[in-house]
């Protein structure tokens, strides 16, 4: 089965996230939506679209590619994750940044946790984590265990 994982990230979490899901399949491509532009994915089996949450919407490259390739997606074995540091919020994440339709289609979706880095946030994105999370420290909270579920699921 050929796979590509396409992702958009804003600090880097959702592509260690997209790494660590390639690394447990057999020849998937990887591909950051916002420096690699858009690929050709007629000639993918599998795709899975990954995209970090800022203030509970997805990154815009995620939601273009989305938008422009729904009914290619449609065809294929589909896999959503996203990446954040809420998971309480998971289900109301899938639900509003997907329609109904694209979550019934896919094989799997799932939150697979974030790294909050405050070096890599700015001053906004410091204030919101210690508003809403309590969080002000570098935190890994990116979920190995759904990884690896997420990854089972995907494969044939």
């Amino acid at each position: 089965m050929k796979s590509i994982i396409l992702y958009a990230t804003k600090n880097g979490a959702t592509k260690k996230i997209a790494q660590s899901i390639a690394d447990k399949m057999e020849d998937a491509q990887i591909y950051d939506l916002a420096q690699d532009g858009i690929p050709d994915i007629s000639q993918f089996d599998c795709v899975i679209i990954g995209s970090s949450i800022y203030a509970g919407a997805i990154r815009k490259e995620a939601k273009t590619f989305i938008q422009t390739h729904t009914i290619e997606l449609y065809q294929k074995r589909l896999g959503l994750f996203l990446s954040g540091m809420d998971d309480k919020s998971e289900k109301t994440y899938f639900d509003t940044n997907f329609s109904a339709d694209l979550l019934q289609a896919s094989v799997s979706h799932a939150f697979l946790g974030g790294i909050f880095d405050p070096k890599k946030a700015g001053m906004m994105g410091r204030f919101i984590m210690k508003a809403v999370t309590k969080q002000s420290d570098y935190t890994d909270n990116i979920m190995n265990e759904r990884i690896e579920s997420f990854v089972a699921e995907m494969l044939p």
